[in-house]
């Protein structure tokens, strides 16, 4: 399906992968296989499933990421590996432009836990997908409107070990001014309805491709 201007759309219901490059290289290092729920000039809306297979990093010794002490985090030589996501599954609401996405959580039985802005570089869409880098910084929001910034230890030690130069930090604090301001003002999405949203049960879990990692996107410098 082609939308104005010859842009290609998805449809409700299609497979694409939501990938993101390493911070300083241009190397993918995450990759999730989602179904689409919405795709048109203002928005995406695509549904993480579980058990979906996906792609993240951990260090070379197998040690999950997280696991790993701040200070050695983003020192230690890294593979990618292959884990199915677990728990209840993610919707993720990306805007063209916006240098985040929303993904909103739930518990079991539906219950609604909260929202998640993930800083990061506006989406570059490819044929098979969308690419982005994660900014570390990141924000929750909760049912009673209140947020708290998130990973703020990561974003100072990605900064630290040159992940992220001074003029990307100042750029990635403003992004997150402005995410704040459409929280404050219960803007989109959070007024919008989603966490009422729920996957089409006749929707297969998409599968993970060989070449998951085939036409890196160029990002912007």
């Amino acid at each position: 399906m082609t939308g104005a201007g010859g842009t290609q759309r998805w449809a409700p219901g299609d497979h694409i992968l939501w990938r993101y490059r390493g911070n300083g290289s241009r190397n993918l290092h995450i990759c999730r296989p989602v179904t689409v729920v919405q795709d048109t000039e203002d928005l995406l809306a695509v549904w993480v499933a579980p058990g979906t297979e996906c792609v993240k990093p951990a260090l070379a010794d197998g040690t999950p990421v997280y696991r790993e002490p701040l200070a050695t985090r983003y020192t230690k030589p890294r593979v990618t590996v292959r884990e199915e996501w677990w728990g209840t599954g993610v919707l993720k609401l990306a805007r063209p432009g916006d240098p985040w996405s929303v993904w909103l959580w739930w518990d079991e039985g539906w219950r609604f836990k909260n929202w998640y802005v993930n800083l990061e570089e506006p989406h570059l869409r490819w044929a098979g997908g969308i690419d982005s880098e994660d900014h570390f910084l990141d924000i929750a929001v909760l049912p009673d409107r209140s947020w708290q910034w998130l990973d703020e230890d990561e974003f100072a030690q990605a900064q630290q070990v040159g992940l992220m130069g001074a003029g990307q930090a100042r750029r990635v604090r403003r992004a997150g001014r402005a995410a704040v301001e459409l929280i404050e003002a219960w803007g989109w999405p959070f007024a919008d309805g989603w966490e009422e949203w729920r996957p089409d049960p006749r929707w297969a879990v998409p599968a993970l491709p060989a070449d998951w990692d085939r036409t890196p996107a160029r990002m912007p410098s």
